[in-house]
This record gives structure tokens, sequence and C-alpha cells, in this order.
């Protein structure tokens, strides 16, 4: 058994029920990627796991790898609970945004260091960023900025300097999910409409630290079209829509 386990830090990205006792994981590790897991008895009063295996949670696990598709959690230990996250709706809301949207971007059993350093960093932001109800936590700057983050590590950037259909250099007036970037005026038949203050605001998420996102002039009009970017390429490019992002 020892030679097929493995220890790895690890966040929880969803969780549901297995049986009577038992839930399975989708877990970020840190040394393989997204993985799904058991942790048997998770659900019974005294199991030994517990809160430590809630979504949102980072940990210290070992994991074994069996015949079948899922591996076994075998130990736990907190890194961060985020339990400030998870205990208020908004942040919590602002969270499993930034969840659902590295469970689909990250699906594979691959490694990527940086991925997982965005993600635990978006956490802890997450702990100490403010409560903005009743406003929308998909319109929530940290949870915009690490979409794009997220979508920047996957190998896409949009070009927003110049239209980039025809290499005009302005002004530019929409987005183009299948250009990849923003585009001018002759350019826009089937773009996406965005403001001279919705590119200033998705510029200045995707250059400024996860810790800086609040500080980027983001009217409700700019998160909105920020998010419909994000979504026009979760559409386009991905084949999926988030969830979460209705909320």
């Amino acid at each position: 058994m020892a030679g097929r386990s493995y220890k790895t830090e690890a966040i929880v990205l969803r969780s549901f029920r297995l049986g009577e006792a038992d839930r399975v994981l989708h877990l970020y590790t840190l040394d393989r990627g997204r993985v799904g897991a058991v942790a048997k008895g998770i659900r019974r009063t005294k199991s030994r796991f517990g809160a430590r295996l809630e979504p949102l949670s980072h940990v210290q696990t070992i994991l074994h790898q069996g015949r079948g598709e899922l591996q076994t959690v075998t130990a736990v230990d907190l890194v961060r609970s985020h339990r400030a996250a998870r205990e208020d709706p908004y942040r919590l809301g602002v969270g499993l945004v930034g969840l659902e949207a590295m469970l689909r971007l990250y699906s594979e059993q691959e490694a990527n260091e940086r991925a997982f350093s965005a993600l635990a960093r978006f956490l802890d932001l997450l702990d100490d960023s403010p409560t903005r109800a009743p406003a929308r936590p998909s319109l929530d700057p940290l949870a915009l900025a690490f979409q794009l983050k997220l979508l920047w590590l996957s190998g896409y950037l949009p070009h927003l300097g110049s239209c980039t259909e025809c290499g005009s250099e302005g002004p530019v007036v929409g987005y183009s999910p299948r250009s990849g970037g923003a585009v001018c005026r002759t350019c826009a038949a089937d773009a996406l409409t965005l403001s001279p203050a919705g590119i200033t605001a998705i510029d200045g998420l995707l250059r400024r630290p996860l810790a800086e996102a609040g500080a980027v002039p983001l009217s409700e009009r700019s998160a909105r079209e920020a998010l419909s970017v994000i979504t026009a390429w979760y559409e386009f490019h991905g084949g999926f829509r988030l969830r979460t992002l209705s909320a």
C-alpha cells in the first residue's frame, strides 16, 4: 500500500455524497492536478476527517491510488480551513465561482504549480475580502480577476490594445470570442459590445495582482462586461457554462 500512496497539498473543489457515510471529492492537488477521491466514513459523527474536507479547504493529505479511477483519502491535516469565507453567504458565493472555474478549466491529472498557487492565493484573499451583499458574487472584482488569470494561465490572454481582426489601433468597441480579443467598429458585427471603461477594467483586472483586484475602477456595467467576456470564452472555446455564474 505504501508504494501506491503519496502526500500532497490539495484544495477541495467539490464534494458529494456516496452511499450512507462516504463522500466523493474533487481535489486540485499540487503534485498531480485534479484528482477524484473517496473519503470513507466522512459523514459519520465521529469521522476524523469531518470538516477538514469541506469545499474551499486547503489541506495536506495522503492519497492512495487503487485500481479504480477514484483514489482514497487516508490522512488529512488542515493548512487553511477558509472557515471565514465559507460561513459568509456572499464570500462563499464568490469562492464557489472560483472553484467551479478551476474544476472546468483544469480537468486533467497534470500538475500545474502556478494554477495551484493562484487558487490558494484566491482563497487566502477571499477570507479577508469585504461582503458586498446584496451584490451578485459573480460580479465581484476578486471573482472576475481570478477567472481572467486562470484563462491567462490556460494559455489564453485577450488582446485588448488593437483590433484582432484588421490590426487597427482603435478605438476598439467590442470583444470577439472567435478572434480572441477586441475589435474595432468596422469588425464588430458579431462581437460583444464593450465600453471604454469596460476595456480598461478588464485590462486592469488582468494586469494587477489578485490582491489589488478591489482597487480596479469597476462600475456595475464594466463588471458585467468583464463577466460577458469570460462567459463568452467559456462557451466558445470550452463548450461549457458555469452554473455558479447564474447565481
